[in-house]
């Protein structure tokens, strides 16, 4: 199954996710009584999280709730209109993000000179508002080629970046590329492998400035998935799921071995958070996403 969305179309729906204020005083105590419901038993060693984005037909706050019965804690791709509800439920936002300015998203973002003053202006009101609630993690994107060199790229990206970086460092949030993949789901994206976020890094030069390797996109565009996190896991600040091919439930049905992979990724030291990122396609999406949870649960 191949999904339409991309997280283009996420942001600029976003103000509509915000959350359930109308809730009366019967719903919200209701809320508060599946709060202190205890979720599934996990072995505690792996931080466990979900996309917002994979779950649009649930309202917010009964997502936040429900999955975190489960044991999830984090909702990510969340902005700031729904990290109070995230903190209401004692959760959090492993990586978020904001309402881009207008015209920017996936295939137009910092390679291209022309976006660095807006975009420079959004990250420095977005990383101070992330850190006052303890959200440690940005997500960027490198923008399309539409032409460009990788050189250039490259180049472009890193002035972009630094100007954000002493920001960044000042507040101790991250700000993680999301490397995906140009041959399936976003046709000539930059970012589209390792090695060149790994020298972008480098370029960039803040321990603030990493990669958001996505699983799913990187199986797609260069395989050799857990040589590659052994290689280049000093540059990584978070990971995303999915299988492969179709982007659906992490299970048999697909290519990827999941458990073996998130035992390399842990293997590396990491701390953070696995985000599962599949498009469910069972009716039981949350079933789906507790199967997910088990899987990744080393």
């Amino acid at each position: 199954m191949k999904t339409t969305f991309t997280r283009r179309d996420v942001i600029k729906n976003s103000a509509g996710l915000a959350g359930l204020g109308f809730l009366g005083n019967s719903m919200e105590h209701r809320f508060n009584e599946a709060d202190k419901q205890t979720g599934i038993d996990l072995k505690g060693k792996v931080n466990h999280s979900a996309c917002r984005w994979c779950y649009q037909a649930i309202p917010f706050e009964e997502l936040v709730i429900n999955a975190k019965k489960i044991g999830l804690q984090s909702i990510e791709l969340t902005g700031p209109e729904e990290w109070d509800i995230l903190k209401k439920h004692d959760m959090t936002a492993a990586i978020g993000w904001g309402k881009y300015p207008e015209g920017m998203g996936l295939p137009n973002f910092f390679n291209k000179m022309k976006n660095h003053d807006q975009l420079v202006a959004f990250y420095e009101d977005l990383i101070p508002r992330a850190a006052k609630v303890g959200v440690k993690n940005l997500i960027t994107f490198s923008g399309n080629r539409d032409g460009m060199s990788d050189e250039q790229g490259l180049l472009n990206c890193k002035k972009g970046l630094q100007r954000i970086m002493k920001t960044a460092e000042r507040h101790d949030v991250t700000i993680s590329m999301e490397l995906l993949n140009s041959k399936v789901n976003h046709k000539d994206y930059q970012a589209d492998h390792t090695e060149w976020g790994a020298v972008l890094c480098e370029m960039v030069g803040s321990d603030k400035f990493k990669l958001l390797y996505d699983i799913y996109h990187m199986q797609i565009m260069e395989g050799d998935v857990i040589a590659t996190i052994k290689k280049h896991n000093q540059y990584i600040s978070h990971y995303h799921t999915g299988g492969v091919p179709g982007r659906n439930e992490i299970d048999e049905s697909q290519e990827l071995n999941y458990a073996a992979i998130i035992k390399a990724i842990y293997d590396t030291g990491y701390k953070g958070f696995i985000g599962q990122e599949f498009i469910p396609a069972r009716a039981d999406k949350m079933a789906s996403l507790e199967q997910a949870v088990k899987i990744c649960d080393i």
